[in-house]
């Protein structure tokens, strides 16, 4: 059966697209790394090697991190997708905690990979607030970064693991 339209929920806002090949359609070979970023704007998620070795291309679909450049979008129909950006407030506009935990710790150098970076930190921290360090080294085994700002960001999410009611 062929899909013609699909239904994202993307920082908990619901998009609904037709698919196809005609202008303004999302056609069936379109991963979900160029739907966030061309389409609705949300260029936190960087497009790096597009092969899902570098972990640039992370966000939370249901809970789990996932490579958005090894996505298609026409599979992503029903799910709950959040990006770097959906992590803040929108009433205050305050970032989550664990964004000012990478900042407070100076966990990034370029910065390119580092929503990537935050979004699997963030997906290993909401479903294990507590994980040891070999489970945070297996979580973040498919983020790369050239800088080596890596101690940094174990030091980031060690400080988020010793405050209370990580969220």
């Amino acid at each position: 059966m062929e899909i013609d339209a699909i239904t994202l929920y993307v920082n908990k806002t619901k998009y609904e697209f037709s698919i196809g090949n005609r202008f303004g359609q999302i056609p069936g070979s379109e991963t979900l790394t160029q739907t966030l970023r061309e389409r609705l704007g949300l260029t936190g998620t960087k497009k790096s090697c597009e092969e899902g070795a570098c972990g640039c291309c992370t966000v939370i679909m249901d809970g789990d991190a996932v490579a958005s450049c090894m996505l298609l979008t026409v599979d992503c129909d029903g799910r709950q997708i959040t990006t770097i950006e959906g992590l803040q407030n929108p009433q205050t506009g305050e970032l989550d905690p664990l964004q000012q935990a990478f900042i407070d710790e100076y966990a990034f150098q370029c910065g390119y990979c580092t929503p990537g970076i935050i979004m699997a930190s963030k997906a290993l921290l909401d479903k294990n607030p507590h994980p040891s360090d070999e489970e945070i080294r297996d979580a973040l085994a498919g983020n790369f970064c050239r800088c080596i700002s890596q101690y940094h960001v174990f030091n980031a999410i060690a400080k988020m693991i010793r405050k209370e009611g990580v969220s």
